[in-house]
């Protein structure tokens, strides 16, 4: 690990790792033998395997994407696919290796899990390794627990909706994840139950050249509504990890479903994600999008409002630090009658950090009286870091009214002396006005969070001004 390295680590809250004890790792590289030994060891159903398998070949037959990101430096050959980190899942926090506990204490989560959580799950590399749900709501027939649960306790469910939204087909690392996903959560929710404090799941990659592909499926039945928090960690290594998840979300006829996600992957993490939601009629759609850390992001939580009367919402930011690349965005589709889209996207661009706003809104002819309205903001903290701002606006109905609106400005050393005239440092000048272009964003995140937001904005703000 070189000296630049170093000082990434030093700077970064999550950026321990702990001594890799695991139970089960497969070799290096992927094959068929290698998924078959996955599904071997989680005892899935033949239906599951054969999946996985038809998944593996479009992975092998589809190309690297040519747009965004240079993903080159992906070498599949030297990446981990499946390591599990103990032999069973504890079913108390007591019963994980000390270890795992250490590095979840460190995180902060079985205080937030005390503090106002309704349920929480951990994954470890490439397993869940503890869940936890409050005995009320699984009175009430909620379901909360990890993908492989899921599937072995719920097949039928499972089977009915798994790979529907994301098929194996969509993209290259959509066909991967297919192939080899491990972990993520499970969550339905029966018809007019309204959950009232939010679900957290956290994933933490410890392990060197890594990959994390956890899966993840939410079904809120009718007019039911659930908060999904998800945190995300990984420490710093000289070489890179590889993080493919899939989301695949069911808003049923009046359900609500809100997806939040604050992404601080470390500098040397490929995060290459497939989020996929669907509103049927009178639903509703809400992603909260943070991306602070990884190499390269490349994420575009998407939306199809299927039903009349049903509403997206998308609210992100990305912050590109030193060489970063924040490639987000979103996708809305437009098919029912009265649909209604509302994106804010803020990104904020600093030391040769490049972010990119990607989005697609598509109104279908089906799609009368549709109303969207979008608004993208960028700042730029210096001379060396850019943004771009790529919208794909389609109509195919003249029913339909579109709001777009972007903006790219820049940070002026008038503010930063006026700030620090008022006896703030010059790091924290920077850090008060990037809070303040976010706000939008971290209003909409719980107290904690928000809070943690805010840290995590002022430790990349610390030694990188000037």
């Amino acid at each position: 690990m070189n000296e630049a390295d170093l000082k990434i680590l030093s700077e970064y809250k999550y950026g321990f790792s702990m001594p890799d004890v695991s139970y089960l790792k497969v070799p290096k590289g992927l094959n068929a033998d290698v998924i078959r030994q996955i599904s071997r060891a989680k005892g899935e159903p033949e239906w599951m395997l054969e999946f996985r398998l038809r998944a593996f070949e479009i992975f092998l037959s589809k190309p690297m994407p040519t747009w965004g990101a240079d993903l080159s430096g992906i070498d599949f050959d030297e990446i981990t696919y499946y390591l599990k980190p103990t032999e069973k899942k504890g079913r108390s926090w007591e019963d994980l290796p000390e270890s795992i506990k250490e590095t979840y204490e460190r995180l902060g989560i079985p205080e937030a899990e005390r503090k106002f959580l309704a349920g929480v799950s951990a994954q470890y590399e490439s397993e869940v390794v503890y869940t936890h749900l409050l005995e009320d709501l699984e009175k009430m027939g909620v379901v909360f627990t990890d993908m492989d649960t899921g599937l072995r306790m719920h097949e039928k469910l499972v089977k009915k909706y798994f790979g529907k939204l994301v098929p194996p087909s969509d993209n290259k690392f959509a066909a991967l994840n297919s192939a080899v996903w491990s972990g993520g959560s499970f969550v339905y929710v029966p018809p007019n139950v309204k959950l009232t404090i939010p679900l957290q799941a956290y994933f933490r990659i410890n392990a060197k050249n890594m990959g994390q592909f956890e899966r993840t499926l939410i079904i809120a039945d009718e007019n039911s509504s659930v908060h999904y928090i998800e945190g995300c960690t990984a420490p710093v290594y000289s070489s890179d990890s590889l993080h493919a998840a899939v989301v695949e979300i069911f808003c049923l006829k009046g359900a609500k479903v809100r997806y939040t996600t604050i992404q601080n992957w470390s500098h040397d993490v490929y995060n290459l994600v497939t989020k996929r939601a669907i509103a049927e009629e009178d639903a509703i759609m809400e992603w909260i999008d943070g991306n602070i850390g990884s190499k390269v992001t490349m994420k575009y939580p998407s939306i199809i409002l299927k039903g009349d009367n049903s509403k997206g919402v998308v609210v992100s930011v990305a912050y590109a630090g030193k060489d970063q690349v924040q490639d987000t965005g979103t996708k809305i589709f437009h098919i029912g009658n009265n649909t209604t889209s509302e994106v804010t996207a803020k990104s904020v661009s600093q030391h040769n950090g490049h972010t990119t706003y990607r989005g697609i809104i598509s109104v279908s002819p089906t799609a009368k009286n549709a109303k969207v309205n979008v608004k993208c903001d960028a700042l730029l903290l210096d001379d060396e870091s850019t943004t771009d701002t790529i919208p794909v606006n389609i109509a195919s109905t003249n029913q339909v009214e579109i709001e777009h609106e972007a903006t790219v400005s820049k940070m002026k050393e008038t503010q930063i002396k006026y700030l620090m005239s008022r006896g703030l440092d010059e790091a924290e000048a920077y850090s008060l006005i990037v809070n303040g272009f976010i706000d939008v964003f971290t209003k909409e995140l719980p107290m904690e969070y928000a809070i943690e937001l805010n840290k995590l904005i002022s430790l990349n703000m610390e030694g990188s001004v000037g």
